[in-house]
């Protein structure tokens, strides 16, 4: 997997106090161990540690890496709240949040095996990261233009345009216009047992 570097992430200090104490928890909850959950997000075991005692700012795609390999959201990292199985989600309750130069609203409610956001992605921002994860993904471009690299194929999304691929395909998400890109973004949540899905016999041998 390919590390994603260590950047600001846009996230209030307030918040990431609160961020890196849950990361923490997370994994132990989730029985994984430092060097494995690294492993499944694409981290260094190292670079993990730092996020976990706050040495280092989590950006937006650390995030939902970090949330799809714990089985929550990234709201539920942030120590955002939202109403539990609610299937109504009002326009105007929930407030933006930044990461990484991208801003996103929570769209979806929580405890769900899904999460959706609705994601404003500047110009330039972090268009060259390569993410590979277990999972899937759906977006849909409302408005600007979007540039998706699968693979070896790169594809320009125009509004009303929609893609659904397999996260184990490397990709990157950017903007190709000038005024950045607005999208709704679905991904699934690896739930318990997704690390066994991932590592095969390796992950049962070592008892998590």
């Amino acid at each position: 997997m390919t590390e994603l570097p260590d950047e600001p992430s846009g996230v209030p200090p307030e918040e990431l106090s609160t961020v890196a104490p849950r990361l923490r928890d997370l994994r132990r909850r989730s029985g994984l161990t430092l060097e494995t959950a690294a492993r499944l997000v694409g981290l260094s075991p190292a670079h993990l540690s730092r996020l976990e005692t706050g040495r280092r700012q989590p950006s937006l795609p650390m995030l939902l890496a970090l949330a799809r390999t714990y089985g929550t959201t990234v709201s539920d990292l942030l120590g955002e709240t939202a109403p539990e199985r609610d299937p109504i989600v009002r326009a105007g309750r929930t407030e933006p949040s930044q990461a990484g130069g991208w801003t996103y609203r929570t769209v979806g409610g929580a405890g769900r095996a899904m999460q959706a956001l609705r994601v404003q992605v500047p110009q330039r921002a972090q268009g060259e990261l390569v993410r590979v994860h277990p999972g899937e993904e759906w977006l849909y471009v409302l408005d600007g233009r979007l540039r998706l690299t699968l693979g070896a194929a790169v594809h320009v999304l125009d509004p009303g345009d929609a893609a659904h691929f397999d996260s184990l395909t490397p990709h990157r998400i950017a903007a190709a216009s000038p005024g950045g890109v607005e999208l709704l973004f679905v991904h699934t949540l690896l739930q318990s047992g997704a690390a066994e899905l991932c590592l095969g016999d390796d992950v049962r041998r070592r008892g998590l």
